[in-house]
């Protein structure tokens, strides 16, 4: 990756322009945003937007039929489910959890991994030995696979899964935050902070952890796909949010049996997943070629 710097404040407004420069001749950086944009607005106003209780169960309502279809009707655009609720309302809720659930498990993930990553790389030897050993270890495991080892122990909820997700995932942030910091302690300045007698660990949080921040943003976008991805697979198993809160995983896992006479069950939110995934995934790589312009024509 090119060489970060920390920005100074005078010369932040000409960064920021110049960000969203490249943001407006980026299409699938545009494309990303909006569909980011359009998840993170029903996250936020869910209850607003959802038309009606996403647990409140209508016997009129069960298999209904979606607006566009004979029979259907505006009181359920998209339908209802087996069970009766409407599928537009858990559709909508269901963008607040995976939200919910993606932000905690990368804010966990990112400050373990980022810390124990610069530990590892700034201070080398047995330190370095000991962490990565550890992260070794964890790679030996597939993401997903990792996670359903944790919550099969610990049982399935809400707070199991967040912890299962980021004990999965901080090894993605440690090594990359390792390797930037064995090339960061290198430079001149920090040699000219340690001359100056300043503490190892101001050295780490003040110098080094500002310098990897383009690259740990590029990994944490990209993981929040993932962690959406992981968290419906989890749900879809009965492992991860369980009934009657409104899931993406949940609602697919309750529609299977209905796929080929009701598919608009599990249409909906499987689009949405898919919405998510994309648009995080599109920014993502937006990110990733604007920190290093190397990699757009890979």
């Amino acid at each position: 990756m090119t060489e970060a710097v920390i920005v100074p404040a005078a010369a932040r407004p000409a960064t920021e322009r110049r960000f969203l420069g490249s943001l407006g001749r980026s299409a699938k950086g545009l494309t990303g945003l909006f569909l980011i944009a359009i998840v993170v607005l029903c996250a936020l106003f869910a209850r607003s937007i959802a038309p009606h209780d996403h647990a409140q169960q209508v016997i009129e309502w069960r298999y209904a039929p979606t607006v566009w279809q004979d029979g259907g009707s505006a009181t359920n655009l998209l339908g209802g489910d087996n069970m009766g609720r409407d599928i537009l309302s858990r559709t909508v809720m269901g963008a607040q959890v995976s939200i919910q659930v993606a932000l905690i498990v990368v804010s966990i993930a990112l400050v373990v991994g980022s810390t124990l990553g610069a530990l590892a790389g700034y201070f080398g030897g047995i330190v370095d030995t000991i962490i990565m050993r550890i992260v070794d270890f964890q790679l030996a495991f597939p993401f997903l696979l990792l996670a359903l080892i944790f919550m099969a122990v610990l049982g399935a909820g809400f707070a199991t899964l967040v912890m299962a997700l980021a004990f999965a995932l901080w090894i993605n942030f440690a090594r990359i935050v390792r390797s930037e910091t064995m090339r960061i302690r290198t430079l001149d300045y920090v040699d000219a902070a340690i001359t100056m007698g300043v503490s190892q660990l101001r050295i780490i949080f003040t110098h080094v952890l500002p310098n990897v921040l383009p690259a740990v943003l590029v990994v944490a976008t990209l993981d929040i796909a993932l962690v959406i991805i992981s968290e419906a697979a989890l749900s879809f198993l009965g492992l991860g949010v369980q009934p009657p809160t409104a899931s993406w995983g949940v609602m697919i896992s309750e529609g299977r049996d209905f796929l080929y006479e009701q598919p608009w069950i599990v249409i909906a939110p499987g689009i949405a997943v898919l919405i998510s995934s994309v648009g995080i995934n599109l920014f993502g790589d937006f990110l990733r070629d604007y920190f290093d312009p190397r990699l757009e024509r890979m």
